[in-house]
């Protein structure tokens, strides 16, 4: 049997494999509300047999919305769809999980469709803010660096949106600490220039992450995971490292998170990010060993057996599947092919099984 398709628990929550959808941004929203477009992706990624759907970023204010058509969960409204659509993922055995996100000064930007670039507020967009105020593209307009009041909404934001989610009915949550976003602004010396209680020093750094943690767990119960997405690097000198990834995801485990996603990149536009398959498990790998925490592993992993051999060398607790799922969305189900691996069909697919 392959570990790839065998159970794993955290707290109270079994997974029946260790396959995850990872978080994959849409843009086909409408103030922040779901639609049927997000009901029938994500339902076909349950019926598909993957037993942790993480819903893509997901905005905890209007600001902090990458583009127009994210997701939000920053009012009472958006509850209802959301809902709708953990209830179809729950009744076919997965688990809803929600990975709740601020962009920060990679907010306000257009649709990849259209272009990306970072739109204007006369076309839609919005004031961004940031650590510090550093453009992410020399053309942007520079965001406006948070004051203490703005990073305590920024701390409110998350901790009400946490309890949104569990009006919601997911039963995972996931702070989105990467990708150049919000937090990751403030972990990185590249994007974080402050010289206040939240810049400097690696302790200074990471002290919003630590502060929203702290703030998500007043609302999430303690016996439903709790996870962070980190990028382990910056991919650029002088940058965030994943020594530092080390010593953070220690503190994590420490604050009672649960398993570090490990991605990277993302925060400069001149990263030098070497492609290749499984090229980010390293990082999981290492976090995994050197904290005890567990991890998952992520990024250009396109086959079962690749996944599996990641997971029988000890490398990752889970296998986070992007663009794949996009390709197969049934990658769950076409993974069983070893003697005792069993995935749950659908009744309603079984004579194709």
């Amino acid at each position: 049997m392959s570990k790839l398709l065998s159970p794993l628990t955290i707290k109270d929550i079994t997974f029946r494999n260790r396959i995850a959808i990872s978080p994959m941004c849409q843009y086909t929203a409408e103030d922040g509300f779901a639609n049927d477009w997000h009901l029938v992706h994500y339902g076909s990624r349950a019926v598909g047999g993957a037993a942790l759907i993480i819903q893509e970023a997901t905005g905890v204010s209007p600001e902090g919305r990458i583009s127009p058509g994210d997701l939000g969960l920053y009012k009472e409204e958006h509850i209802e769809k959301l809902r709708q659509i953990t209830s179809f993922i729950h009744q076919h055995g997965e688990v809803a999980g929600i990975q709740l996100a601020h962009a920060g000064r990679k907010a306000g930007c257009a649709k990849p469709w259209d272009g990306g670039k970072q739109l204007m507020e006369n076309e839609g967009g919005w004031k961004t803010v940031s650590a510090s105020a550093l453009a992410f593209n020399p053309d942007d307009v520079a965001p406006q660096e948070l004051d203490t009041e703005g990073i305590n909404k920024v701390i409110t934001d998350f901790k009400f949106a946490a309890q949104r989610s569990l009006q919601a009915g997911y039963k995972l949550v996931e702070i989105h600490a990467a990708h150049g976003y919000l937090i990751h602004q403030f972990l990185s010396p590249l994007s974080n220039h402050r010289t206040d209680n939240y810049g400097g020093s690696f302790e200074n750094r990471i002290r919003l992450l630590l502060e929203i943690v702290k703030a998500v767990q007043t609302e999430w119960p303690q016996n439903l995971p709790l996870f962070v997405r980190i990028s382990a690097t910056d991919w650029a000198e002088g940058g965030w490292n994943i020594d530092e990834a080390v010593k953070l995801s220690s503190i994590l485990k420490q604050n009672g998170v649960d398993l570090i996603d490990c991605s990277s990149g993302g925060l400069v536009p001149h990263q030098k990010i070497p492609l290749g398959p499984g090229y980010q498990v390293p990082f999981a790998e290492r976090i995994k060993k050197e904290t005890g925490i567990m991890t998952g592993a992520v990024g250009m992993i396109t086959e079962a057996q690749q996944a599996d051999d990641i997971l029988q060398k000890g490398q990752a607790d889970l296998i986070l599947i992007a663009r794949q799922s996009l390709r197969d969305p049934y990658f769950a189900l076409n993974a069983a092919t070893l003697p005792g691996d069993n995935c749950d069909w659908p009744l309603q697919y079984l004579r194709a099984k």
